[in-house]
């Protein structure tokens, strides 16, 4: 082995220790009999931070953390969370699949031009998005609220399924629409028998990246949620807690881990059987 690839080597073992000892500390803390979350105090197995969101009112009046907690409230900024996701995701799919096509079939020396402002939202600071958003509709007399979170969200996350269907129009062979044309299909014919059948994997991708950046965004929702709440807002009010905060959030953050980690697992072992 030579000089460049034990180099290379290193690299990638401190880059993946970087990664993961924060994500395998959390997990740690999660079973922790400790509040704040603590890996370094010891003072127990647990699992109450995880039946926290299940558990019995008498469960959680006998203990002293988890009766300080609205639970009632963290499951509705859950379910806001759901609700924005599942409209922000197909939102985001349509308008990220247009602006694919557009810059993709339409060939004109506007196209780098209609780059950057399709990204220009992607790229620019979420304060920005939210508060332009919370006041271009406060204007037309909509108050702050899911509604104004999903329009601020859209604005940007929009962007991530457009990269994703770029990529995959990119390899899509052109025979195959020219032949649908020959043969008496219409634009509208040849996209829903060619080109959507395509996309669908670049879809599925975009599908699932959409959704978990609308879920984890703080930012942006922020500063447009008005007396709403989101999962990452309440997350977000909870770390502040000069207190330290509660184990609840760790227990909550191994769920995604493990979730996120299992689709990815089970994403690549579809594809890599389909093409083999």
């Amino acid at each position: 082995m030579n000089q460049s690839s034990k180099l290379l080597n290193i690299y990638t073992a401190f880059f993946l220790v970087f990664l993961f000892t924060p994500m395998i500390l959390l997990m740690v803390a999660s079973v922790n009999d400790h509040s704040p979350p603590s890996v370094a105090d010891w003072r127990g197995f647990t699992a109450k931070w995880y039946s926290f969101y299940w558990a019995s009112e008498d469960v959680i009046r006998s203990d002293d953390v988890l009766r300080s907690l609205d639970r009632d409230r963290f499951i509705r900024c859950f379910a806001n969370s759901l609700t924005v996701a599942s409209i922000v995701v197909p939102l985001s799919l349509i308008l990220g699949m247009a602006g694919a096509i557009t810059l993709t079939k339409l060939n004109t020396k506007y196209n780098s031009f209609l780059w950057w402002l399709l990204l220009s939202p992607m790229l620019a600071p979420g304060i920005i998005l939210g508060l332009s958003t919370l006041i271009f509709w406060r204007d037309f007399g909509v108050n702050a609220g899911l509604f104004t979170i999903i329009m601020a969200q859209t604005t940007f996350i929009s962007s991530y399924p457009m990269l994703i269907i770029m990529a995959r129009l990119q390899r899509q062979p052109h025979e195959l629409e020219h032949a649908a044309f020959d043969l008496g299909a219409g634009p509208i014919r040849t996209f829903w028998r060619i080109t959507l059948p395509f996309l669908f994997p670049a879809l599925a991708s975009s599908a699932v990246v959409a959704f978990l950046a609308s879920v984890e965004n703080y930012n942006t929702t922020m500063f447009a949620k008005g007396g709403s709440c989101t999962l990452a807002t309440e997350i977000g009010s909870m770390v502040r807690n000069p207190n330290g905060h509660p184990p609840i959030i760790n227990a909550l953050g191994t769920f995604i881990i493990i979730f996120t980690l299992g689709f990815a697992i089970i994403y690549t072992f579809v594809y890599q059987k389909k093409d083999r």
